[in-house]
């Protein structure tokens, strides 16, 4: 198993989700151990993914440094965590990845289109040695040590039309293309409204989040899996934790979790060296290489 990155690069153009404006994102091949690294074009600046330069959880995953941001990052790093790439360059000319549909489906897209390309250096990834959790209230996210990873998440909802979901994903970049990658993100019109009147959510529509008002979906064609909201949590999430910055091997769960405490869950995992094992795949490990295949 070999470090990897694309094969070429590709860009798209779509709309930010709280600006509401036009932003263009390039993906770049990278090279060894090189990580996920963030690049505003507009301001010459970059940072890598990873727990210490996340700077906001509130409505989204932000990364940045004093010169500057990124918001909204979970659904491109979700996809390609899904797709198992170790290096990789985001261009942006703006604080934040666009919406494109709400899910991951978009940068899929890209990333078939940019192809993967194997690097001379072998794959690393992150080995869960006993279970960390972090909990607030009822709320609670943890993992354990597993060598088949998956993601196992429950939400809970006054709202009838979302209820009580729980759906378990096993990772793999098959199941990640066909279960989860086409959940789009969701709110309620009473917070859409909200944000509106702040300035924020400008670019949410109907064509990129799943909108509920007390008892119904507004979106006409409705929902593309009968819980896709609980997928879509499980997007996030693996969004979020490939902030660890090398593909995790354990188990996920989580109970009415959010981007804050996915974010507190790898700052919990890293900081005890007994939590976990970077592990590089050759020859002496094969055992966790199948879920990255």
């Amino acid at each position: 198993m070999k470090q990897t990155t694309i094969a070429k690069k590709v860009e798209g153009i779509g709309i930010g989700l709280h600006k509401g404006e036009p932003i263009k994102i390039v993906l770049e091949p990278m090279d060894i151990d090189s990580g996920i690294v963030f690049y505003r074009s507009d301001l010459g600046t970059s940072f890598r993914a990873e727990p210490k330069n996340v700077i906001n959880t509130q409505m989204a995953t932000v990364v940045g440094n004093t010169k500057g941001y990124v918001s909204t990052i979970e659904h491109l790093l979700s996809a390609i965590n899904g797709y198992g790439i170790d290096n990789i360059r985001i261009v942006l000319d703006a604080n934040e990845v666009p919406v494109m549909d709400g899910s991951a489906i978009s940068f899929c897209m890209m990333l078939d289109e940019a192809g993967i390309r194997e690097l001379e250096a072998n794959k690393k990834v992150l080995v869960v040695k006993k279970e960390v959790e972090v909990r607030e209230g009822d709320k609670y996210v943890k993992v354990t040590p597993s060598k088949n990873p998956k993601f196992n998440y429950t939400i809970k909802f006054e709202n009838p039309v979302i209820g009580k979901q729980s759906y378990t994903f096993e990772f793999s970049k098959e199941n990640f293309i066909n279960k989860i990658a086409r959940a789009r993100t969701f709110g309620f019109l009473k917070d859409v409204q909200k944000l509106n009147s702040m300035g924020l959510a400008l670019g949410g529509s109907l064509d990129n989040a799943v909108v509920i008002d007390d008892n119904r979906i507004l979106n006409p064609e409705g929902l593309r899996f009968e819980n896709e909201f609980v997928r879509h949590k499980i997007l996030d999430a693996i969004g979020d934790i490939s902030l660890l910055g090398a593909p995790m091997v354990g188990d996920y769960e989580a109970y009415a979790g959010s981007h804050d405490l996915n974010h507190k869950l790898t700052v919990a995992i890293l900081s005890d060296e007994k939590n976990y094992e970077m592990v590089t795949l050759d020859e002496k490990a094969p055992e966790y290489a199948k879920a990255f295949a």
